[in-house]
């Protein structure tokens, strides 16, 4: 995901001038390759009945349930066929624009480091388990991949505009940790929680989050934090309607408005929320 802050303002050596390095797929150990399988194997255990058709449909057609860590080009191979989306290595985090640029081209970004064997239930930066197998998966979709497309059209006028912090907001609350409601249950789709052991389970299951009807102002005015569980989750009622929501509005006056108003603190509900669960906020001071 974007970042506002970023060591590098220039590609690295070795990168090419937008950023994208080769993966160098044949130089991944027999314990990264072991990783990888480790942690696939235990989000599969965990996710049917949780986790998005579209996410699970997408799992099985990419087939990511192959050993090892995936080669991006057979990847992108497959993936282009279905949604014309690719994968990309780059160094770690980029700049927004690059970003941005990469997203509405329709090539994901993804960083080609793999997690150690220590780090199996949480790791700050996104490595390869996080990008590929949270990410990937819903750009076979076809609509939600017309929405990240849109989102990264989006996201420079976001810059120019002045309001990456509000725009940032959608993309967290939807791509990294959104719920969808499938045939009257709550399913989840977003990266960062498909792709967490832990996190699967509570989104769904925890009495501690609020589950909330999404309302793009409303997301986009709703802070969150970075260092534990999600004290909100916002559950949208199809993919279609994610990216109507997002293709139909005009953003500028949006912004206009969302700017010249306070920042809504995180487990607040307001009066005018489709409140699917109230959660307790009982794990909204603890460390994962």
């Amino acid at each position: 995901m974007a970042h506002d802050t970023h060591v590098l303002d220039r590609p690295p050596e070795g990168a090419s001038a937008d950023w994208t390095i080769p993966q160098n797929w044949q130089a991944y150990t027999a314990e990264e390759h072991a990783t990888w399988d480790k942690l696939y194997a235990r989000q599969a255990k965990l996710l049917p009945g949780r986790a998005s058709k579209a996410y699970l449909n997408g799992l099985d057609a990419l087939r990511l349930s192959e050993s090892g860590i995936p080669n991006f080009e057979e990847l992108s191979e497959r993936l282009m066929k279905l949604t014309g989306w690719q994968v990309v290595a780059v160094p770690g985090l980029v700049p927004d624009n690059v970003f941005f640029d990469h997203m509405a081209n329709r090539r994901f970004v993804a960083g080609n480091f793999i997690r150690r064997p220590d780090q199996l239930d949480y790791i700050q930066e996104p490595d390869v388990f996080h990008d590929v197998f949270g990410h990937v998966p819903m750009l076979a979709d076809p609509v939600f991949a017309d929405y990240l497309a849109a989102y990264g059209r989006g996201g420079n006028r976001a810059l120019e505009l002045g309001a990456l912090k509000q725009l940032g907001r959608l993309y967290w609350y939807t791509v990294e940790f959104g719920l969808v409601r499938e045939e009257g249950d709550l399913r989840i789709y977003g990266a960062g929680i498909v792709s967490s052991f832990a996190e699967s389970v509570f989104a769904l299951e925890s009495d501690s989050p609020n589950r909330i009807g999404f309302d793009l102002k409303r997301v986009m005015r709703t802070d969150y934090r970075i260092d534990d569980f999600q004290q909100n989750y916002f559950v949208i009622p199809s993919y279609a309607e994610l990216l109507r929501a997002t293709v139909e509005t005009d953003f500028a006056p949006l912004y206009d408005e969302i700017l010249g108003q306070p920042d809504i603190p995180i487990a607040e509900i307001l009066p005018g929320d489709e409140v699917i669960t109230r959660g307790t906020q009982e794990y909204a001071n603890s460390k994962r």
